[in-house]
This record gives structure tokens, C-alpha cells and sequence, in this order.
């Protein structure tokens, strides 16, 4: 009954396995709870070679971080029959590592943004002229040169500076 989730709720939040961190929103475990699951958790079996296979198949068809994290908490949970989360690093602290602009014809580009941590961003990118190999060359060197160590909130800005005082 509802009564009894409650006062099973009240138990583990009273003894430190769960906290309400606002009156409206729910409750998540604490780190204590965590540990708790993960020390109940079953004795793990090795994998067997096939099992290894799989798994490798499976994650290398990830074509980015989110992917590969999505496809790894799906198999995870798969395996162990049990909930699987994972979480990418916030944005509010990544910072760009490095841009890559690729030609993939003339008037169309690929422009790749890698974080420090980890994670990879790609978008696809008409442009009104033709662009030479130079002009693609020329625009990685000012995307690095404007971009690179800054958060993502920071390249953003930059980015629309770089826009307004394009020639």
C-alpha cells in the first residue's frame, strides 16, 4: 500500500540511505545507499569468449560517447538484470579540446568539437560558396585559435563573435 512505501521511505531516508534534496522532487539514493546495492550486488561470473565478443561488437558500434554510453548502460543492464544509469560529464565544466573542420564537398562541411572530457559533437554545415582546401584550413586554425580551453558556454559566445565580424 502506499502507507507502507512511506514508512519504508521514512526508514531509509532516517537512516541515511536516501535523501529528499527538495520538498517537491523525490528522493535519490545517498552514497551510503549506493553502496549498500552495490555490496548486495551478486557474486560476478567471468564472461565467457563468446560473451567477450559480443560485448566488444556491440560497443564498437557506438559512433560516439553518447552512443557508446547508451549501448554500455544497455548491455550492462542486459547482463545484470538489474537498472543500469550512466551520466555524461556536465557540460557546464567541459571545455573544447579541439576543433576539426572536414570538406565533404564543396559547399558542405563537417565540423567536429571534441571536450576534455571526452566527448564529441559533430554537426553538418552548408555553406553559400565553394569552399577551397585552404578556406577549410584557414577556418580550423581560427575555430582552434578562438575556441580552444574554453567551456562550452564560452565557445558559444565566441562563436557568435566570430560570426558578426566575419568579412
Amino acid at each position: 500500500s502506499s502507507a507502507t512505501i512511506r514508512n519504508d521511505m521514512a526508514v531509509l531516508e532516517s537512516e541515511g540511505y536516501i535523501v529528499q534534496q527538495h520538498a517537491s522532487s523525490g528522493r535519490i539514493p545517498t552514497e551510503k545507499g549506493y553502496r549498500l546495492f552495490v555490496d548486495s550486488l551478486h557474486e560476478v561470473k567471468p564472461l565467457s569468449p563468446v560473451e567477450r565478443r559480443a560485448i566488444q561488437n556491440f560497443l564498437e558500434d557506438g559512433v560516439d560517447l553518447e552512443d557508446v554510453l547508451r549501448r554500455g548502460v544497455q548491455l550492462l543492464s542486459q547482463l545484470t538484470r538489474q537498472a543500469a544509469v550512466a551520466q555524461l560529464p556536465t557540460l557546464d565544466v567541459s571545455r573544447v579540446r579541439h576543433c576539426e573542420v572536414v570538406q565533404l564537398t564543396p559547399s558542405r562541411i563537417l565540423l567536429v568539437l571534441i571536450t576534455d572530457t571526452g566527448r564529441v559533437d559533430q554537426r553538418n554545415v552548408d555553406t553559400d560558396i565553394e569552399l577551397t582546401a585552404d578556406q577549410v584550413a584557414r577556418l580550423r586554425d581560427v575555430l582552434n585559435q578562438a575556441l580552444v580551453g574554453k567551456t562550452l558556454s564560452d565557445a558559444s559566445v565566441s562563436m557568435a563573435d566570430l560570426a558578426a565580424n566575419a568579412p
